[in-house]
């Protein structure tokens, strides 16, 4: 009987800790921003609801490329590939030079994404899919 309870614990777990994999068809679409998070800055800081909620915040992702949009106004594009659990972009500066960075993606569903950049500037966003 224990064996039994504890197989049962053991599959649950895993199904809980599964994500869904990380493709480029997985990103296809417009991610809206709920929540940003800067838990690397001294001390920590984050955008207050009432900021998103005024800039509408998203991240549109498509076959060809990948677009951020910040109070009506487009902050940033270029294109992406995926490599494991991260979304490796290439950003077309204004003089048309590139930009290589990379999003690490910590959670990965059909509704919700969490992914941020490393280091210091480093931010968290959590964002769901319009």
């Amino acid at each position: 009987m224990c064996r039994k309870i504890f197989s049962l614990a053991a599959l649950c777990a895993a199904l809980v800790s599964c994500k869904k994999p990380l493709t480029k068809e997985a990103l296809y679409g417009q991610w809206n921003y709920v929540k940003v998070e800067n838990p690397n800055s001294h001390p920590p800081d984050s955008v207050k609801h009432s900021e998103l909620a005024a800039a509408k915040p998203y991240i549109l992702f498509s076959k060809d490329s990948l677009i951020m949009w910040w109070g009506g106004k487009e902050l940033s594009h270029g294109t992406f590939t995926v490599a494991g659990d991260s979304i490796e972009m290439n950003e077309i500066l204004l003089d048309r030079t590139t930009r290589k960075f990379a999003f690490h993606v910590s959670e990965l569903t059909d509704k919700e994404i969490i992914f941020s950049t490393r280091g210091e500037d480093g931010s968290e966003v959590t964002a769901v899919k319009q």
